[in-house]
C-alpha cells in the first residue's frame, strides 16, 4: 500500500488541478488522508459505497462522488470528491486512475528489491530465478559485481539513498540492504569493464559517500559473474571481503575479494589447527607477549623490507636501538626477524592471532 505522504501529496494535486476537495478512505471505512476536514462527514456515504463495490465503481452525486481505485481487479481505496461541476466525474476516473498507477509503480519496486533480496541469499530456488526474472524483465545473461558498503558509524539510511541516486536503479542496477549495518549494490558490468574499473567504482562510492553524505564508509566487492543466478556468490565473496578487511586490514577503505592475500586463506583455517601453530611459534597464548612499542617497531621493520637504516630513521631512534629491540623479541620468541624466514613466521602468526582474537569476539 502507499505510504500516507504519497497519498497527500495525490490529493494535493487532484484538488489544486480540478478544484474539488478531495479524501482517500482505505475498504474498511477509514479515512487516510484529505483535503478538507469536512470530508470525514461523508462516512456513512463511504460505508454504502464499499458496501455495494463489486456491483458499481464509480457513485456520482451532487454531495460527493466515489470512485474505486483497484490493484489487479482488488478494490483498495475509494477516492472521495466534492463539489459541484460536470468535469468531477472525469476529474474522479482519473484521479483514480493515477492512484491505481501508483500502487502498480510502488509493488513493482517492491517485488523487484524483494527479489534481488532472496536471489542475494540464495533463498529462491533456480527456476524460480529465472521465471521471475522474466516476469519483472531482468535480464539474466548480463555481467555483474555485488558491493558491499559497510558505515563505521549510523547512516545506513543515508547510505542507501545516496546510492539509489547516484546509480539509476531499474532491470540493469540494484540498491538494497539485507540488515541494518550494510548497503547492498549489484551493478551491471560493461564487457570492456575489468576489475581495475570495480576498483575506481568502489573508490566513487567511498568518496561520494564521504564528501556528500558525510558518511566514513568500507567498501568491498566480490567477482564479476557472468549470470543472475551467481549474483550470490559476488555478494558473499563481498561480505567475506569484509570480515577479512577488518581483522587483517583496518587501515584499508576498498577490498577486493580476488586481492586478499593471506588474510583470506588464514581466515579460513580451522580453529584447532589455528591454536596449534600458535602454541608451536610462540609456545602459548600470544596476547599480552609484546607490548605496544614492540609491536611498532617490529611491523615498521617489516613494512621496510627488513631495512634496519629506513626503520631507524622512520622511529627516530639509532640503529642500535632498533637492534637491541629486534634482539629482545628473539630471545623471547626464538624468531630473528631480521632473518626472511624467522620475519614471515611471525607476520603469519600475528596475523593467525589476531583472526582467533576476532573469533573469540565473535562467539
Amino acid at each position: 500500500m502507499l505510504s500516507n505522504q504519497i497519498l497527500h501529496k495525490t490529493v494535493q494535486d487532484i484538488k489544486q488541478i480540478t478544484g474539488f476537495e478531495c479524501a482517500v478512505w482505505n475498504m474498511r471505512g477509514t479515512c487516510l488522508v484529505m483535503t478538507n476536514e469536512r470530508m470525514i462527514g461523508f462516512e456513512k456515504e463511504v460505508a454504502a459505497f464499499i458496501a455495494e463495490a463489486k456491483m458499481n465503481r464509480t457513485r456520482v452525486k451532487e454531495d460527493v462522488s466515489l470512485f474505486l481505485v483497484c490493484d489487479d481487479g482488488d478494490p483498495i481505496y475509494i477516492l472521495a470528491l466534492s463539489g459541484k461541476g460536470r468535469e468531477i466525474s472525469m476529474a474522479g476516473s482519473m484521479g483514480a486512475s493515477q492512484l491505481a498507477n501508483l500502487v502498480f509503480v510502488y509493488k513493482e519496486k517492491m517485488d523487484k528489491n524483494r527479489f534481488i533480496q532472496n536471489l542475494i541469499l540464495d533463498n529462491m530456488l533456480l527456476v524460480d530465478v529465472y521465471n521471475q526474472a522474466k516476469k519483472m524483465k531482468i535480464p539474466v545473461d548480463l555481467r555483474r559485481a555485488v558491493f558491499l558498503v559497510e558505515a563505521k558509524n549510523e547512516g545506513e539510511n543515508l547510505i542507501q539513498d545516496t546510492l539509489k541516486g547516484l546509480y539509476a536503479t531499474g532491470t540493469r542496477d540494484f540498491v538494497t540492504a539485507v540488515d541494518e549495518k550494510h548497503v547492498i549494490l549489484v551493478k551491471a558490468i560493461e564487457k570492456t569493464e575489468s576489475y581495475a574499473d570495480l576498483e575506481k567504482t568502489a573508490r566513487v562510492i567511498a568518496d561520494t559517500l564521504n564528501m556528500e553524505a558525510m558518511v566514513s564508509v568500507r567498501v568491498s566487492y566480490g567477482t564479476i559473474v557472468e549470470e543472475l543466478k551467481d549474483v550470490s556468490k559476488s555478494y558473499k565473496e563481498a561480505d567475506m571481503a569484509l570480515e577479512v578487511g577488518r581483522v587483517f586490514y583496518e587501515e584499508k577503505t576498498i577490498l577486493a575479494y580476488n586481492e586478499l592475500g593471506i588474510g583470506r586463506l588464514i581466515h579460513q583455517l580451522p580453529e584447532s589447527l589455528c591454536q596449534m601453530f600458535l602454541r608451536e611459534v610462540f609456545d602459548g597464548d600470544v596476547e599480552g607477549m609484546f607490548d605496544d612499542e614492540e609491536l611498532q617497531t617490529v611491523f615498521t621493520f617489516f613494512d621496510n623490507n627488513l631495512n634496519i637504516s629506513e626503520t631507524a630513521r622512520q622511529l627516530y631512534i639509532h640503529r642500535n636501538t632498533l637492534v637491541y629491540r629486534l634482539e629482545k623479541i628473539q630471545k623471547r620468541t626464538g624468531l630473528d626477524v631480521r632473518v626472511f624466514d624467522d620475519a614471515l613466521t611471525f607476520k603469519i602468526a600475528m596475523m593467525v592471532a589476531d583472526h582467533m582474537r576476532s573469533v573469540r569476539e565473535n562467539v
